[in-house]
C-alpha cells in the first residue's frame, strides 16, 4: 500500500515502466513515446508527442499527470536530466547482439532501482522484518528463485524464515502466521495468483506484508503494507523477466544490508555461523 511514487529525472524510464500498467490505452501510447524518445523528448512539443502517440495533446497532458508530473513541461525537464539511453546492438552476430542487448537491459534495470526504491521504504520494510518472530517468503515461477535467495540471506542474518516451494504449502504457512509475522512476497507482475493469494491469507491473520514487484500498482501491491518497486517491463526485446530479477536481487541485497545494520551484533554472529557452514561444505 505504501510505496515511493516521486518521479526522478535520472530514472525517468524506470519510473514510467513502473507505472505503465496503470495507464489507459491512449496514455500507454504516450508513455511508450516517452520511453522511445528518452532525452530527445526535450526537442518535441506536446503536439509532436500527441502525433507520435496517435492521440490528442490533452491525452499527453493527462498521461503526464497520471505518471506523477504536473504536466508535459515537468516531464520534459525530467527527460533533459537523463543521460541518452544506449542504442541496441547492431552486430550481425546473433550471439554478440544477444549478449550486448541483455547486458544493456540489465544495466537499465539496475540504474532504475534508485528511481523507484526510496531509502525510507527500504528501511521501513527492513524494520518490519527485524521485528517479526517469523518471516514467510513466497514467490512462484521465475520469481521463485529470487524468493529462495531472499530466504537464504534472511536466514543467514539469524531470522526465522520459511520459504515453501509448493504454492499450497505456502498458503497453509501464510494462514498459520501470527499477527506479529511478516510475509515477504516476490512477483515481477504483482499479479501471480498463488503469490497474491498467500499474501492475502497472511493479511487475514493480521500479519504484515512486504511486496517486491516491478509495478507500482498491482493486486500484490494493494495487499501489501510496504511495496518495493524495481525492474519494470522492457518494451524493446522482451527480456523483462531477466532484467527484473537482477533489479529484485539488488533490492534484496540492499534489504539484507539494511537489516544487518538494524540487528547489529546478533546478525553479525549469525553471518559468522553461516560462513562456518559454507566452509564445511567447500573443498
Amino acid at each position: 500500500m505504501e510505496s515511493s511514487s516521486t518521479p526522478s529525472g535520472g530514472g525517468l524510464a524506470a519510473h514510467v515502466r513502473a507505472h505503465l500498467s496503470e495507464l489507459r490505452d491512449t496514455e500507454a501510447r504516450v508513455a511508450r513515446v516517452v520511453l522511445d524518445k528518452g532525452a530527445d523528448l526535450v526537442r518535441l512539443s506536446v503536439s509532436d508527442v500527441a502525433a507520435l502517440a496517435g492521440t490528442a495533446p490533452s491525452s499527453v497532458v493527462r498521461a503526464c499527470q497520471r505518471l506523477g508530473f504536473r504536466g508535459y513541461q515537468e516531464l520534459k525537464i525530467a527527460a533533459a536530466r537523463q543521460a541518452p539511453a544506449p542504442e541496441p546492438s547492431r552486430d550481425r552476430d546473433p550471439a554478440a547482439r544477444a549478449l550486448a542487448d541483455t547486458i544493456r537491459a540489465g544495466r537499465e534495470a539496475l540504474d532504475g532501482v534508485a528511481a523507484t526504491v526510496a531509502p525510507h521504504d527500504l528501511r521501513a520494510a527492513a524494520e518490519l522484518l527485524d521485528a517479526a518472530p517469523r518471516i514467510l517468503v513466497v514467490g512462484a515461477g521465475l520469481s521463485g528463485a529470487v524468493a529462495l535467495d531472499t530466504a537464504y540471506r534472511l536466514r543467514a542474518l539469524g531470522c526465522a524464515v520459511d520459504a515453501p516451494a509448493d504454492p499450497l504449502t505456502a498458503q497453509l504457512a501464510a494462514s498459520q502466521l501470527t499477527s506479529a509475522g511478516v510475509c515477504l512476497a516476490v512477483s515481477h507482475t504483482g499479479a501471480t495468483r498463488s503469490t497474491v493469494d498467500a499474501a492475502r491469507r497472511a493479511r487475514q491473520t493480521g500479519a504484515r506484508v512486504v511486496a517486491l514487484t516491478s509495478y507500482a500498482r498491482s493486486p500484490l501491491g494493494e495487499t501489501a503494507d510496504r511495496t518495493l518497486v524495481a525492474g519494470g517491463q522492457d518494451l524493446v526485446f522482451g527480456l523483462e523477466t531477466v532484467a527484473s530479477r537482477l533489479a529484485h536481487l539488488t533490492v534484496v541485497d540492499a534489504l539484507a544490508l539494511t537489516l544487518l545494520e538494524l540487528r547489529g551484533e546478533p546478525a553479525r554472529a549469525a553471518l559468522r555461523l553461516a560462513a562456518d557452514v559454507t566452509v564445511d561444505h567447500s573443498y
